[in-house]
């Protein structure tokens, strides 16, 4: 219930983000794990290409607003008030969070590995909704940080949910692609949320 706890914000918050990067740096170990042992060729270059540009819009769409948010407002608050953000956002929305990048990791990996075949179950899953996990857990961040609301997040959660069905019948690379487009999109445009 947070009584009789203390909070440092900036050194809780500074080591979840590390957990984030460490996250994300294990996603580019696995785009190389996807390409190794298969013949380079140019879909294997584009989707390690479009792995990368997914990962750096990752790292953009947390370390930009969301993480600069929840530690400013953990730094505000004090007391059982402080303690019980922290549990949430750092404990219970961090862990879908980080969830949803080693779905992806695991999405990308094959993808890469059958860049001209419809991606199966699993991984086409993994691929898109390790992605909107990732972006939902961004929308309870902020819900649960300073009650506001950006759409961009959600309308990335919905399309990416969306394209499941898609990455089931595209080629992988044309799914990861369409994946890519909506991570950069969101990204790009800074009134999206």
């Amino acid at each position: 219930r947070g009584q009789g706890l203390q909070v440092a914000p900036a050194h809780f918050a500074e080591r979840h983000g590390l957990i984030v990067i460490i996250a994300l740096g294990e996603s580019l170990i696995a785009v190389g794990i996807g390409a190794a042992g298969i013949p380079l060729s140019a879909g294997v270059v584009v989707a390690a290409v479009l792995g990368i540009a997914i990962i750096s819009a990752l790292w953009w769409a947390h370390f930009d607003v969301i993480a600069v948010m929840a530690q400013r407002q953990l730094t505000e608050r004090s007391g059982a008030v402080q303690v019980r953000l922290a549990r949430d956002v750092y404990s219970y929305l961090h862990l879908p969070l980080i969830a949803g990048i080693v779905l992806f990791a695991l999405g990308a990996e094959k993808t890469i590995e059958h860049v001209g075949d419809p991606l199966d179950t699993i991984p086409a899953v993994a691929l898109c909704g390790g992605l909107a996990l990732y972006y939902f857990s961004h929308v309870a961040f902020r819900l649960r940080v300073d009650r506001s609301f950006g759409p961009g997040r959600t309308v990335a959660t919905i399309v990416l949910l969306a394209l499941t069905p898609a990455a089931l019948e595209l080629p992988a690379l044309a799914a990861l692609a369409l994946v890519a487009a909506v991570c950069s999109a969101r990204s790009s445009v800074r009134f999206w949320g």
